[in-house]
């Protein structure tokens, strides 16, 4: 009887130090639960956006009203040769013209748009003077073409594009 008492004294002081720790409260959070409701959300919601922008079928009405305008007009081209000559679409025109001529073409123009073709010769001051005049001229939007095919920074060749048709 005796060995009977000894194990209750030994399992009551367990189970004393277990309820200390019961007592304590629980400083972790258990994210478990957030981040399984945020996957959740997330799936409904991708499945559920591209249903969100169907449009309404509707039947428009007809009108006599034409299409809005798109970019209609002919890309101005402005052309730097080897020697030092410069073109406007395919007319030569002098330096010192090159400022009038273009505030002349831009009251015409809707688009501000104008492309530069420079030969890849000519000094890069050479090329920054027109397009300093470009910009006086009233074409702030300007854009240099180039050909592809040519050698890349990286040390790769270029990948072989078909050349341009109508040049």
């Amino acid at each position: 009887m005796g060995a009977a008492v000894q194990q209750k004294d030994a399992g009551g002081g367990r189970r004393r130090g277990r309820r200390r720790s019961r007592a304590r409260p629980m400083a972790e959070i258990n994210v478990t639960p957030f981040v399984d409701v945020m996957l959740v959300l997330l799936i409904i919601f991708m499945v559920a956006a591209p249903l969100m922008t169907v449009g309404v079928p509707v039947e428009l009405p007809k009108t006599a009203a034409g299409a809005l305008p798109g970019e209609e007009e002919e890309p101005l081209t402005v052309t730097m040769t080897a020697g030092g000559g410069i073109q406007i679409q395919t007319t030569a025109v002098a330096r010192e013209d090159l400022v009038a001529r273009l505030r002349a073409i831009a009251a015409e123009r809707t688009s501000d748009r104008v492309y530069l073709r420079a030969d890849g010769a000519i000094a890069y001051s050479d090329v920054m003077q027109v397009m300093g005049a470009l910009n006086a001229g009233g074409f702030a939007n300007v854009g240099l073409v180039t050909d592809t095919g040519g050698p890349s920074l990286d040390g790769q060749p270029a990948a072989a594009q078909p050349a341009p048709q109508g040049e």
